[in-house]
């Protein structure tokens, strides 16, 4: 059973990133509180990277153990390991550098240095995933595991393109449709570069709390649509749900098409 999506409003990109930050560090403080590890799916994007930076720009960052928290990314670019459109390098400029997060918790897709193709990189992906769901098995019996082949994800961070893409999912093309596999391989991404490798739909909605961030009027269409109700397949961000919480974090030039009932259950954000 997934949450319905809950909406946060903002009045700017920089207030938006400050309480993507701040909003971080508060679940992951609570999750460790509870389990004493936690773990975050990280996306790509200048929302992403700019709360990441806001992340380690706050005084709070510290009542994180950031290295007992795990890291893995929803999508990927198919390029060279340090490429720095990748958002792995991003990310790790933006944050994972700059906190003592330990090296064995961040699980990068692997990249071009390392594989033929995006299939085998999208594969080998699964395989870690499954591994450390096993991990998690045999480290705590009484773990919460929605599915078998994935460990827990407690904030599965997603942006959304202005064709209501998340991840490398875009609409109407082969990964959004894909059934039974925690990952995918993209071969014609609209969007360059066209070689990616993604976490499918499926392994996203087991995230216990699944966040959208985003920003700009260009955005505002897809925001609309996606929160009207349409299909995943069309509109592949209305498909992203949360266990526990769907989160749709925007600033007030994406909220432009929202729905009138969304705006009126919405939370303002000063």
């Amino acid at each position: 059973m997934s949450a319905e999506p809950k909406v946060s409003i903002h009045p700017s990109q920089a207030s938006l990133a400050a309480a993507v930050a701040a909003r971080l560090i508060t679940r992951l403080v609570d999750v460790q509180s509870e389990r004493g590890t936690a773990t975050v799916v990280l996306t790509g994007g200048s929302i992403a990277t700019a709360a990441l930076q806001a992340v380690a720009d706050s005084p709070a960052h510290t009542a994180v153990d950031w290295a007992m928290v795990h890291f893995w990314w929803g999508d990927e670019r198919f390029l060279r390991a340090e490429d720095p459109d990748r958002n792995a390098v991003q990310a790790r400029a933006a944050l994972l550098d700059h906190i003592g997060a330990d090296p064995v918790k961040i699980h990068e897709f692997g990249s071009k240095d390392e594989f033929p193709d995006e299939d085998a990189a999208a594969a080998d992906y699964a395989e870690q995933l499954a591994a450390a769901a096993r991990d998690e098995r045999e480290a705590d019996a009484d773990a919460v595991q929605p599915d078998a082949r994935l460990p827990r994800f407690d904030v599965l961070l997603l942006g959304v393109g202005p064709d209501a893409h998340v991840a490398s999912l875009f609409p109407e093309l082969a990964g959004i449709r894909t059934k039974g596999a925690t990952t995918v391989g993209v071969a014609d991404a609209p969007k360059p570069p066209p070689q990616r490798v993604s976490l499918t739909l499926e392994a996203i909605n087991t995230a216990q709390e699944v966040w959208l961030s985003v920003s700009g009027s260009d955005k505002a269409g897809a925001v609309g649509l996606a929160l009207a109700g349409a299909g995943a397949v069309q509109v592949p961000a209305a498909g992203a749900r949360g266990l526990r919480k769907t989160l749709w974090l925007i600033d007030q030039d994406a909220a432009q098409k929202l729905p009138g009932r969304l705006i009126d259950q919405g939370e303002t954000a000063d």
